[in-house]
């Protein structure tokens, strides 16, 4: 009988520690904040099924967003204003936290690589 109840205790704790894992796939819709710092200006960024609008001090961009998978999308500018806005952006997801997420974004083919972080508001 004592072995009973503790087999159900033991259960029963190990249920309530389990911690869902972080789904990057809540990442894809909504309103985000890029902080300002690491290279960056305070953005606010709006996802629409394939759309992203990028709003940073007087400046308002609109790229296509095309997923691979949840860790990995490419960023491409509707209205590109010089040659480099015509190069694709590739962001790779490396870390999601429970409301955010630090990504690695590289520019068409270059070997430079940004690091950030982007946070779901």
């Amino acid at each position: 009988m004592k072995k009973i109840i503790l087999i159900i205790c033991l259960f029963t704790v190990s249920m309530s520690c389990k911690e869902e894992a972080p789904n990057p796939n809540r990442f894809k819709v909504g309103t985000f904040e890029i902080p300002e710092g690491k290279g960056y200006k305070k953005t606010i960024i709006i996802r629409k099924d394939s759309l992203q609008i990028e709003k940073y001090e007087d400046r308002t961009d609109t790229l296509s967003i095309t997923w691979k998978n949840n860790f990995n999308y490419t960023l491409k500018m509707l209205h590109p204003k010089s040659a480099i806005d015509e190069d694709p952006i590739h962001v790779k997801i490396t870390n999601v936290k429970k409301d955010s997420y630090e990504f690695e974004a590289v520019i068409g083919h270059s070997n430079f690589v940004q690091k950030g972080e982007i946070i779901k508001k």
